[in-house]
């Protein structure tokens, strides 16, 4: 570049956009306490629900795989049905009924 040329770009630069992906907001909700960290344990994992079952959704952060979104961390639902490894599960998102698939390590049963 020789010496006083103008830059051919314009002066005013544009900002990075910002990333809005799937576990985006979610620095609180899918971190764990720092002596939980690691994986769950097999009972969490190989648990069974049956169809009527009431099950609260809670997120485990360390398993992304079959994770619901986290807009439905805290709900609770009706198991419907079983998908493969996952389940079914009923909730209500305001005025409407929404059917969540998630896998048993994200779900817990309400007593």
């Amino acid at each position: 570049m020789e010496k006083g040329k103008i830059l051919d770009y314009p002066a005013v630069f544009m900002m990075v956009r910002r990333s809005k992906g799937y576990r985006s907001k979610t620095r609180g909700k899918l971190s764990k306490h720092v002596r939980q960290h690691g994986l769950p344990p097999v009972s969490k994992v190989i648990q069974d629900f049956s169809p009527g079952t009431k099950v609260t959704i809670a997120l485990d952060p360390s398993v992304v795989k079959g994770q619901p979104h986290s807009r439905y961390h805290g709900r609770t639902g009706i198991v419907v049905e079983r998908r493969g490894r996952a389940y079914v599960v009923e909730v209500r998102d305001g005025g409407s009924i929404k059917r969540v698939i998630s896998r048993p390590e994200h779900l817990m049963v309400v007593h």
